[in-house]
């Protein structure tokens, strides 16, 4: 079976740096250009199946991804929720910096061990993400392809997992808006990440697709 894990596109809040979380926050223009740049990229692809994250910046992104022929296979799984950033969401780096200085410098040097104010870890949202995953991939063909279109956090703890790399290497590669990974396998235990953070679709390939919050 093949997995193609997309990001969103870009919001708003993104372009501030503005934490969202589950916050529903819904794409900006350049984000549904980036979502449609995507949907002529997978136009020819053919897709059997396909899930997103409920939370609207998701979904629009899906639903530009498939085009209006196959936006009614789209289904939706609460697991795929972006991080709970708890009294984090809204604020931009460095409102949280003078409020929470030594938790956000964890987040950035050992994003493993932290929980956040009133949200999630790491290990939480890997906890709810995964079996969401394997409830999209039941039943798929070797030949069969499904889209899932989730968040920066969920993408990187499902790509950690894949990987066999632990959390703490959650920011050693980058997942940019409406980025695609490619996961190919017999099954979800066995997959190998044939491309990672796929951007060709809006970015050149030296260019920089880059976010400045999750």
């Amino acid at each position: 079976m093949r997995i193609l894990l997309a990001r969103h596109g870009e919001t708003p809040w993104n372009a501030e740096g503005r934490y969202q979380g589950q916050e529903d926050i819904p794409l900006s223009p350049v984000g549904e250009t980036q979502a449609a740049a995507l949907g002529a990229r997978l136009r020819d692809v053919a897709i059997d199946r396909a899930v997103s994250s409920p939370l609207s910046r998701s979904f629009h992104t899906a639903q530009l991804a498939l085009g209006p022929e196959r936006a009614a296979m789209l289904t939706t799984d609460e697991g795929l929720k972006e991080i709970a950033h708890g009294t984090w969401e809204g604020l931009l780096s460095s409102e949280i910096r003078e409020r929470d200085p030594e938790r956000l410098q964890a987040w950035r040097d050992a994003p493993h061990e932290v929980l956040m104010p009133e949200g999630e870890s790491l290990q939480h949202v890997f906890e709810r993400a995964w079996p969401a995953l394997a409830r999209a991939a039941r039943g798929l063909g070797d030949g069969d392809t499904l889209l899932v279109v989730a968040h920066d956090a969920v993408n990187r703890v499902l790509l950690c997992h894949v990987l066999g790399i632990p959390f703490a290497k959650l920011w050693t590669f980058r997942q940019a808006p409406t980025t695609l990974n490619l996961l190919e396998g017999p099954d979800l235990e066995h997959l190998d990440v044939v491309r990672l953070n796929d951007c060709a679709h809006h970015t050149p390939l030296f260019g920089e697709a880059v976010h400045r919050a999750l």
